[in-house]
C-alpha cells in the first residue's frame, strides 16, 4: 500500500490517496456563486484521488467571509454543478465541504441582522469584511429549535449539492466554525442538553451527521475534526475534556457507517487521532495541520506506516494543480505565493504551471 495505490472511502472511489483539502480561495461572485475560474481550478486538480472544495456556506447566516461560494440558491447550485461536471469530465472526484461559520463572521458578511453560536461568546479579535478590519460581534446564541432549522440547513445543502452532482458531502466540525463551537468549551457555555458535559456538547454535531447521512446515505458524507487545534477562539487544552468529548461524539457518528473521518492534527501516529479512528471506524485522511506543509516524504510514510488511509495535501496543491503526477515521479515542485490566495482572479490561482505540457487528446 502506498500514495498511488486505489482505495474506497464509502461510496467514493479513489484512484490513489492523496487528497486535495479544502482550502478557502475567495474566487466565488459577490452573490456567492461558483464561477468559470473555480470550474478550471478544480478540474486542473482532478488527479488527485479526491477534490474536496473550500468551505461552502449551507445558508446566508452561515457566511464566514466575501466572496465565498454557497449552496443555497439555484444560481449556486448550478455553479457548483459546473465544477462537478468540469472535475468528472477530467476523470475526477469532488465533494463540497459544508461549513457553518457561527461566530467567526460578521452581520456586513452575511447580510442579515445576527450572527449565531452556541453561546453569547464572542471570538477576540477582528474580522475582515469586505472593506476593512472589524471586531467580531457578540453572537445570538441558539435555541433548541434554532438549531433544528441550522440542522435542516446543512440537510438541504447536502441535497443540493448531490443534486448538483458532486459526490458527497464533507461537514465541517474543526478550525473554530460552528460545528466546532458545539464541542468547545471556551464557545460553548450552554446549560442545556447542548452544553456542559461532554455527551452534551457532541449532541448537536452527531445530530447533524446524522440527518444529513439519513437524507444522502453515510456512504457518501466525512466529517472533518481538529481536536486541541486551539484555532478562532475555539480552545480544547484540558486533556481529559478533549478525550471525553470527542469519544462522545465517535461513539455517536460510529453507526452512521460514514465514508471517511477527516482529521486535522500534526500527529496522524497520535493515540487521540487513532482512537478516533478506531472509535468510528471510518476510513481516516489525516492532514498534518496549519503550520505545517504536507511533503512527499512524510505523506508516504503515514500511508506506508498504516497510520491513514488516505492524506489530505493544502497549500502544495495550491501550487501544483499536477501534485500527484509530481510526487509519483519525484519531480521539483512549484512553491505557493501566498500574497494571491485571497485576491480573486486568475493570477496565482490557474497560472500555476503543469510540470509537463498537456497534450490534446
Amino acid at each position: 500500500m502506498n500514495l498511488f495505490t486505489p482505495t474506497d472511502l464509502g461510496a467514493l472511489k479513489l484512484r490513489n490517496r492523496l487528497v486535495m483539502a479544502p482550502m478557502t480561495r475567495l474566487r466565488a461572485d459577490a452573490a456567492g456563486v461558483p464561477t468559470d475560474l473555480q470550474s478550471t481550478y478544480y478540474a486542473q486538480r482532478a488527479g488527485f484521488g479526491l477534490v474536496i472544495t473550500e468551505g461552502t456556506y449551507p445558508s446566508p447566516e452561515s457566511r464566514a467571509y466575501p466572496h465565498q461560494p454557497g449552496i443555497v440558491t439555484p444560481r449556486q447550485r448550478d455553479g457548483w454543478r459546473r465544477v462537478a461536471d468540469s472535475v468528472h469530465a477530467a476523470g475526477g472526484r469532488i465533494v463540497l465541504q459544508l461549513m457553518h461559520a457561527g461566530r467567526v463572521s460578521h452581520p456586513s458578511i452575511t447580510g442579515t441582522d445576527r450572527i449565531v453560536a452556541p453561546s453569547a461568546v464572542a471570538v477576540t479579535g477582528e474580522v475582515h469584511t469586505a472593506h476593512r478590519k472589524r471586531p467580531y460581534p457578540t453572537p445570538h446564541a441558539l435555541t433548541p429549535s434554532e438549531l433544528t432549522a441550522v440542522r435542516d440547513e446543512f440537510v438541504a445543502a447536502a441535497q443540493r449539492a448531490i443534486d448538483a452532482g458532486l459526490d458527497g458531502v464533507e461537514l465541517h466540525a474543526g478550525n473554530g466554525y460552528l460545528l466546532h463551537q458545539f464541542l468547545a468549551p471556551s464557545a460553548n457555555r450552554r446549560t442545556d442538553e447542548y452544553g456542559g458535559s461532554p455527551h452534551a456538547r457532541a449532541r448537536f454535531v452527531v445530530e447533524v451527521a446524522s440527518a444529513v447521512a439519513e437524507q444522502i446515505g453515510g456512504s457518501r458524507v466525512g466529517i472533518r475534526l481538529s481536536p486541541a487545534v486551539n484555532i478562532q477562539g475555539a480552545l480544547e487544552t484540558d486533556p481529559a475534556d478533549v478525550r471525553a468529548t470527542y469519544d462522545a461524539l465517535a461513539d455517536g457518528l460510529a453507526p452512521l457507517g460514514l465514508a471517511y473521518l477527516s482529521v486535522v492534527h500534526p500527529e496522524p501516529a497520535s493515540a487521540l487521532v487513532q482512537r478516533l479512528r478506531t472509535r468510528v471506524g471510518a476510513p481516516l485522511v489525516v492532514n498534518t495541520g496549519f503550520s505545517t506543509t504536507s511533503t512527499r516524504d512524510r505523506a508516504a510514510a503515514v500511508i506506508a506506516q498504516g497510520d491513514a488511509d488516505a492524506v489530505a495535501v493544502g497549500r502544495p496543491a495550491i501550487a501544483n494543480p499536477d501534485l500527484v503526477e509530481r510526487w509519483r515521479d519525484e519531480l521539483p515542485e512549484t512553491d505557493p505565493d501566498p500574497a494571491t490566495f485571497y485576491t480573486g482572479g486568475a493570477n496565482g490561482y490557474l497560472d500555476y504551471p503543469r510540470s509537463r505540457a498537456v497534450v490534446p487528446s
